[in-house]
C-alpha cells in the first residue's frame, strides 16, 4: 500500500479522473473538500462533520437526529446545570462499564491490539484521562499541572514531553482504570459542590503549558467536550471490540 503522510503540498490540489477505491484517509484535513461526479458506495467515515451537503442536502442534522433516536443516552450528555453534570457523569461511566465488561471476557492480549490501526482499548481508555486533565484540569480548573503521565494526547498534540506525558509508557489495564477512577471522582467532588453560578463563569485563560490552547471559556463548554469526547471514544471501542470478539470467538 502506498503511504501519503504529512505531504501539505496537497493543499488546494485538484483529483481528477482517479481510483481512490479502498483508500484510508486518517487524520486527514478536508475542510472545504470539493467533489463532484464521485462514487461513494460502502464508505464507512467517522470524524467532525459539519456544513457537509450531499446533492445538495446538508446531512450532518440528519445524522445528529439519527444518532439520538439509535442513541437516547446522548441526550443527556449535553448538561448545563450541576444536577445535569452530574447526570452525564454517570451515563459515561454506565458506558464504559459495559464495554469493560465485554472486554474483561477477552484474552488480556486483546486490551492492548489495535484494529485497522486504531488506538487499543488501553489506549482510547489513556486518552480519555488526557481529555479530562485537558478540559477540566486545565481548561476549567486552570491548574498548572493537570496532565498524568499515562495519557495519551490527539495526534495533533505534538508537544505531549512538554505537558509531562510519558510517551514510552505502557501501564496495565489495572493501573489505566485506577488513574481513570481518580480522574471520574475528581470531577465528581466539583460537581458535588459546583454552583450554576460558577459553571456559567467565564474563567481563563491558562497560560501554563498544555491543551487545549489558552482562551476564555465556562465550566460548561469544557465539560460538554468531556462527555461528547467520552461518548464517541466509547462507541469506537465498541465498534473495535465487536471485531476483537469474533476473532477470539
Amino acid at each position: 500500500m502506498t503511504r501519503f503522510v504529512q505531504q501539505p503540498d496537497y493543499e488546494d490540489a485538484e483529483f481528477i479522473d482517479l481510483s481512490m477505491a479502498s483508500a484510508t484517509f486518517r487524520e486527514v484535513d478536508l475542510s472545504g473538500a470539493r467533489m463532484r461526479g464521485v462514487l461513494l458506495l460502502d464508505a464507512d467515515i467517522d470524524g467532525a462533520i459539519d456544513g457537509l451537503r450531499v446533492n445538495g442536502v446538508e446531512v450532518m442534522p440528519l445524522i445528529e437526529a439519527e444518532l439520538d433516536r439509535l442513541h437516547p443516552e446522548r441526550l443527556r450528555l449535553q448538561p448545563t446545570t450541576p444536577e445535569t453534570m452530574r447526570d452525564a457523569v454517570d451515563v459515561i461511566e454506565e458506558l464504559w462499564q459495559a464495554t469493560l465488561r465485554r472486554a474483561s471476557v477477552l484474552p488480556e492480549e486483546a486490551v492492548h491490539r489495535s484494529v485497522n490501526d486504531e488506538w487499543s482499548l488501553a489506549q482510547t481508555l489513556r486518552h480519555t484521562i488526557f481529555v479530562v486533565d485537558a478540559w477540566y484540569g486545565h481548561a476549567a480548573a486552570l491548574r498548572p499541572n493537570p496532565f498524568h503521565p499515562i495519557g495519551v494526547p490527539a495526534s495533533f498534540t505534538t508537544n505531549g514531553a512538554e505537558l509531562g506525558i510519558d510517551e514510552s509508557a505502557a501501564p496495565t489495564l489495572g493501573e489505566i482504570l485506577a488513574v481513570r477512577a481518580e480522574r471520574i471522582a475528581d470531577l465528581r467532588a466539583y460537581l458535588a459542590e459546583v454552583t450554576q453560578e460558577e459553571l456559567d463563569r467565564v474563567r481563563g485563560p491558562n497560560n501554563a503549558i498544555g491543551c487545549p490552547p489558552p482562551a476564555e471559556r465556562t465550566a460548561v463548554k469544557c465539560l460538554q467536550v468531556i462527555f461528547s469526547d467520552e461518548w464517541k471514544h466509547v462507541q469506537f471501542a465498541d465498534r473495535d471490540l465487536a471485531i476483537l470478539e469474533q476473532e477470539y470467538a
